[in-house]
Parts: structure tokens; sequence; C-alpha cells
């Protein structure tokens, strides 16, 4: 064996090996996050979990299906755009079986007044298609630090908001008791990230469509 073979062979050894560990550990992570969020199930979140589902809060999907996946959601946040596609696939493949409760949380500047904008969506019977504009077009308004929110509500108008209405609506009371329910809710509930998702009570520790899709089907009591 010459001596650039030699280098060669070792190299693939080499990879070989990287890769073997890396696949150990990932199993090994995968294992540990299993028996974490078993554990989660069994002990409970620790709070009264009837807390996650108001009768105010924006629902997406039938009333009486049988499992309910709760997001705590920001409409500034970055993850929360990420995920709004994988919540869309998750609807159309279970839908009637599945319904999605959103709770707002309000952790980025501006996102009161994005919430005051899809309330008053929500009273013009135009709730998603003005989440859906705003998740889409989040880059251009939800800027970090500097939201603009004319710009926000602009879109929301493009798609169909009446804003002369929705202007006068956004103060109402009832939205402001949303917004401080949902307020209280979300430390009650030690949310402290977005997205945050609860499926029939249970916390995930961790998120991904994979685990949505398997958290679902386990309630459904499907493999």
């Amino acid at each position: 064996m010459n001596r650039r073979a030699l280098i060669l062979g070792t190299a693939a050894v080499g990879a070989a090996a990287l890769g073997g560990g890396y696949l150990l550990v990932s199993r090994q992570r995968a294992a540990e996050l299993a028996a974490a969020q078993d554990k989660a199930n069994a002990e409970g979140p620790g709070f009264d979990t009837s807390i996650l589902v108001r009768p105010n809060s924006p629902v997406l999907g039938p009333a009486d299906a049988k499992v309910t996946l709760v997001e705590f959601f920001d409409p500034s946040c970055e993850a929360c755009r990420y995920f709004h596609p994988i919540l869309k696939r998750l609807r159309g493949t279970f839908q009637t079986e599945l319904r999605i409760v959103m709770r707002y949380t309000m952790f980025h500047q501006g996102s009161d007044e994005a919430v005051r904008i899809l309330e008053t969506a929500r009273i013009q019977n135009m709730f998603e298609p003005i989440l859906n504009a705003l998740i889409e077009r989040q880059p251009e308004w939800a800027k970090d630090g500097a939201p603009d929110l004319d710009l926000a509500w602009q879109i929301a108008g493009e798609n169909g908001l009446d804003l002369t209405k929705a202007k006068v609506d956004s103060a109402l009371p009832d939205i402001v008791a949303i917004i401080n329910q949902d307020n209280a809710d979300v430390k009650a509930a030690g949310v402290r990230a977005t997205p945050t998702f609860f499926v029939n009570g249970k916390q995930l520790l961790e998120a991904d469509e994979k685990a949505l899709y398997a958290a679902v089907r386990r309630e459904l009591g499907q493999s």
C-alpha cells in the first residue's frame, strides 16, 4: 500500500468513526429526550391545565376534536413563522381529529398591537387569513426592536380587513381582557419561549414536525 492510499484509508476510517459516533450520540440524545418526555407526561405540567384553553381563545379546527394542540405563539416570533406551515399540514392530515388553540405570548416589542390586529380580524370573521398574511410578511413588519406596526395594519387592510372599523374595535375592553388574560396564563404556565406546544395538556419538551405528528397520533391511539 502506497503512502497516498494509506492516508486515504486512514481518513475514511476516521470519517466512519466520526459518523458512527454522531449516530450514537443522536440515538442517546433521542433516548434521553423520550425518557424526559415520558417523565414529564407522568408528572404533569405542575399547574392547572384548564388555563390552557380559555372560552375566548382563537381556535382553528373542529371544536369537538379529540386532540387539542395549544400553541403559545408570538406574531413577531421567527420560530412561530417557521412552524406555521407545519401546523397547517397537521390540520390537513387530521382534519376532524385536531383543533389548534392559539394563545398570545407577547414577548417581542409591538406584539401586543399585532394581537389587536388579529383580534379585530376575528371580530370580522377574518382571523385566519389575516394571521396567514401577517405571518407570511412577518420579516417586513416585525423588525427586531423596531417593528413597523403601520405596515402590519396596512398588510391586514390589503388582505380584506376593514381598517376603519378595526381601529375602533382595537380598543374594545374585550380585546384588552384577552391580552391581560393571556399574559397571566403565560406566566402561570411557565412559558418562557415561543412557540411552546401542549398536546391534550402535555407539554412537548422539544418540538419539530416529527414530534408534533407523533404526539397527535399517540393521543389518537395510532402507532
